[in-house]
């Protein structure tokens, strides 16, 4: 493993009591150099107490939101390599270790601790997750043309390039979404690393609503998919009008080749008006298309200049 400097153990955390202090002696245990960070999202039971206990820093966040933290925990924090992890005791400590080596032996960004592989499915008793889990990751790879197998992972470690140049604006649950379909379009280094996972402890109750959240998280792609690749979200909506536009019309234009006549001309008048909405759409996709990759331009200068820095830090 290459030089580390720092490392920090960054926890969100809410109404987490029963887990907590298990989850910060096992990560001290594991990477003992470490600084433990539990970020405490105005919880109502001693979870931030425990967390003190246990010799944690604890920050506390009082917006409600998963999003919300964990953009707090970026903006807060200052590391070499930053670890993520769930404060329920559901994702093994000592997994830790293969987060962070490909960090450390060969710069990945982001290292995701792939539960899918391995005992989630086994292990979740929720088949509605298991099956969200499967309709997001099928939606993400073929938006975005990838192949990551856990988007919605809570166990990550991330380099202090990305930290540092993602822009995130998510809130809630549909913060992980966010993060790698970032790291996906702005070509950081991905990696995924198969993780072991268990269910919550008895008594320790999830925060995430199947279907609420679930709604969350598909209109977050969505909104993803518009803003990332803009110019193939508008030309779908554009070449939907443009079919009905046509379908409405040829009626229209057969009557009038047989007759000479125009007798709906308040078809002719919508369909040409749909044509005309499917024409503006695709020149806005357009337009935002080329304000898009410019701004990858400039997010690209950017991760190189910060790539400069620390090569002449280093030296």
């Amino acid at each position: 493993m290459g030089e580390i400097n720092k490392i920090v153990v960054m926890i969100p955390c809410l109404n987490e009591e029963k887990t907590i202090g298990d989850v910060i002696n096992d990560f001290r245990k594991e990477l003992p150099g470490a600084e433990i960070y539990v970020f405490d999202n105005a919880s109502t039971d001693s979870s931030a107490e425990i967390a003190r206990k246990a010799g944690a820093n604890v920050v506390s966040v009082s917006r409600r939101g998963k999003g919300n933290v964990i953009r707090t925990m970026f903006k807060t924090l200052d590391a070499d390599i930053y670890v993520m992890a769930d404060g329920d005791g559901t994702y093994s400590a000592s997994s830790v270790h293969s987060l962070i080596t490909p960090i450390a032996d060969h710069g990945a960004d982001m290292v995701i601790g792939d539960r899918l592989s391995s005992t989630y499915f086994d292990e979740n008793k929720r088949p509605f997750h298991n099956t969200g889990n499967r309709l997001v990751r099928r939606l993400i790879n073929w938006i975005f043309n990838s192949d990551t197998h856990d988007l919605l992972s809570g166990y990550r470690a991330f380099s202090r390039r990305f930290v540092k140049s993602v822009a995130l604006q998510s809130k809630g649950f549909e913060i992980e979404t966010e993060l790698t379909v970032a790291a996906i379009v702005n070509d950081f280094n991905i990696e995924e690393v198969a993780i072991g996972y268990k269910d919550r402890a008895s008594g320790s109750k999830s925060k995430l609503n199947t279907y609420s959240d679930g709604i969350l998280i598909l209109s977050t792609i969505l909104k993803l998919f518009r803003d990332y690749k803009p110019m193939l979200f508008f030309s779908i909506i554009a070449m939907g009008l443009a079919c009905v536009a046509i379908g409405m019309n040829i009626p229209v234009f057969n009557d009038y080749l047989a007759t000479g006549k125009v007798d709906r001309f308040p078809t002719l008048f919508c369909g040409g008006f749909l044509m005309t909405g499917a024409l503006m759409l695709f020149c806005v996709g357009l337009i935002l298309q080329v304000i898009s990759n410019r701004n990858k331009v400039i997010i690209d200068t950017l991760l190189l200049k910060f790539n400069e820095e620390k090569r002449n830090q280093e030296v």
